[in-house]
């Protein structure tokens, strides 16, 4: 049988493809965070393309988690009822090719990255480093602060069950708060939250935790997450192998494999195979370090260099973002002979002036 076509399971959740959509901000729902239609929309439109897996753009745990306007959220129950229409949707659809498309939800703190215009108080970090000299300085979270966001975590993960979603994905990369914890670039804490690798990884250690007391042992809940920050004195490499080495202990049913902070984290121009998967020299790595599925994402694009992320065994799934975007079908074109994602990484998806939502910008 066709790897890229065989099913596969995380956790308890069977997934009917090797197809992943990776988590992207669509900036499709309204002031607090409630999913627009056209965000619904989109999801059916990519069930119906033949994606495995959908997980959604980040959703914000918490209000002062919140990174820009028309950011998804599950910060309060009053938004359960909201997503259970969503996941309704898109369970709905019959793609026709191995039963359903399964949907999880990424959920976040934006921590020192948030948009200052939309957050309630200040910008929270682990420690007060901006992210760069043009950014906010934001202020140290104390223990009790830091107790609550991993209780905001936890709520917001059962309510995504709750609402009908087949599994969480914590956002661990990027620069956002579980990453800041990790990176020594911005962690500069030497109390029980940083001074060691062991310490910095607390924070995802006892989020991971209190999920599990909400949501239980069975329910599959994953990590998104940065095992290279490319900053200066970020989380290396070699820090980068020693998280994923412990995620399966931590209670994880599988890892996506990333990596940077702010431009770092995507390429623009990729138009050749040796371009591609960017990330595929550190996931290389990872598999020695974990039995734990993998999912790949970065600079996607081929049909030949997704056979060869299968077929070397550097990882189980293909996470698309980019491409998605242009064309949603993409593994059904790909499924009928395309060779290739017609998408350019012109980076040119964000919504512009008076838009409402991510969108191909693109034209020949």
């Amino acid at each position: 049988m066709d790897r890229l076509f065989e099913p596969m399971t995380i956790g308890s959740l069977e997934v009917r493809n090797r197809f992943v959509r990776s988590a992207t901000a669509e900036s499709l729902s309204d002031e607090e965070g409630r999913p627009l239609p056209e965000l619904t929309e989109m999801y059916c439109a990519l069930a119906r393309g033949g994606v495995g897996l959908i997980i959604t753009g980040h959703a914000y745990v918490h209000p002062g988690g919140r990174c820009h306007k028309r950011m998804s959220g599950m910060y309060d129950d009053d938004l359960v009822s909201d997503w259970q229409r969503v996941t309704a949707a898109v369970h709905a659809v019959d793609a026709g090719q191995g039963g359903g498309c399964k949907i999880a939800m990424q959920i976040n703190h934006g921590g020192r990255q948030c948009d200052p215009a939309v957050v309630e108080g200040p910008l929270l970090a682990p420690s007060p480093i901006p992210l760069n000299a043009d950014s906010p300085l934001p202020q140290e979270l104390n223990e009790r602060e830091i107790a609550g966001l991993i209780r905001a975590y936890a709520e917001a993960a059962g309510r995504a069950q709750e609402a009908g979603f087949d599994a969480v994905q914590l956002h661990g990369a990027h620069g956002y708060l579980i990453n800041a914890f990790h990176s020594p670039s911005s962690n500069w804490r030497r109390d029980a939250w940083g001074g060691t690798l062991a310490r910095r990884m607390r924070f995802l250690e006892e989020v991971v935790a209190a999920a599990r007391d909400v949501v239980g042992d069975e329910y599959p809940l994953f990590v998104k997450l940065g095992m290279m920050d490319f900053v200066r004195d970020g989380l290396t490499e070699k820090q980068g192998l020693e998280i994923v080495r412990h995620l399966a202990d931590v209670g994880l049913d599988a890892v996506e494999i990333s990596g940077g902070i702010g431009p770092g984290s995507t390429r623009a121009g990729i138009q050749r195979a040796d371009q591609e998967a960017y990330f595929m020299p550190i996931a290389r790595k990872a598999r020695y370090v974990t039995d734990l599925p993998i999912l790949l994402v970065g600079g996607i694009r081929s049909r030949e260099v997704m056979d060869r992320i299968l077929d070397e065994n550097t990882a189980d799934f293909v996470s698309l973002c980019r491409p998605l975007i242009r064309e949603p079908d993409l593994p059904n074109r790909i499924h009928d002979g395309q060779a290739k994602a017609t998408c350019v990484s012109c980076n040119q998806c964000w919504p512009r002036e008076g838009e409402l939502g991510i969108s191909c910008h693109y034209t020949e």
